[in-house]
């Protein structure tokens, strides 16, 4: 089971206020440590406790938003200024020259799309603005669709769990169910991708 699973997310929510929200969701975005704290199911749940009064919703859809283009941004200059630095070793534990050609090839296949579609996946979404850096994708279009995928994660996920706490009475009791149902289909790009490759491989 992810570790992610094992938070008390509206406990979290409530004991790390807006900077600790923000400090979390810059780190999940583009820090290497930061893989495994609970993005998706942490910013719905805050947007849920928004929709009862206990967090201003659009100051903490804004910080959101804000740390999560900020986190993507550093993990870029990470990957551009460090990243090749690392991974000219062969034997690296979790990189070589192999992930390097990689990442060309991935962001040379589906584009600037893939910066957004990453903030919908969990563990990938920290990775992909490092491996952009790496693999030297452009900074201003980095940036651009960088944007995009964090108002559409940080703002749009975050709207979802409070207008889902204001529709239905007492939706913090359905709060597991649902988290368990947006990490379920947070993993469906994931397992797509696994299938396509296997299938291009495998004809």
């Amino acid at each position: 089971m992810p570790d992610f699973l094992h938070f008390d997310i509206p406990a979290l929510v409530q004991t790390a206020g807006y900077i600790g929200l923000f400090a979390i969701v810059f780190a999940e975005s583009g820090l290497f440590f930061g893989f495994f704290f609970p993005g998706d199911s942490l910013l719905f749940t805050a947007g849920l406790l928004a929709s009862q009064g206990l967090l201003n919703i659009w100051l903490l859809a804004s910080l959101m938003t804000l740390g999560a283009i900020l986190g993507d941004s550093v993990g870029y200059w990470f990957g551009k200024k460090v990243g090749p630095k690392i991974f000219t070793r062969e034997d690296s534990f979790f990189f070589n020259k192999r992930h390097i050609k990689r990442t060309e090839a991935f962001y040379a296949k589906y584009g600037p799309k893939a910066v957004v579609l990453a903030r919908f996946v969990p563990v990938v979404r920290t990775f992909t603005p490092i491996l952009a850096g790496v693999g030297m994708m452009p900074y201003g279009l980095f940036l651009r669709y960088n944007i995009i995928g964090g108002v559409l994660w940080g703002t749009g996920v975050t709207l979802l769990g409070y207008f889902l706490g204001s529709a239905i009475p007492s939706a913090e009791q359905y709060l597991l169910p649902i988290i368990l149902g947006i990490i379920a289909v947070s993993f469906i790009p994931i397992i797509r991708e696994v299938i396509h490759a296997r299938n291009t491989q495998h004809p």
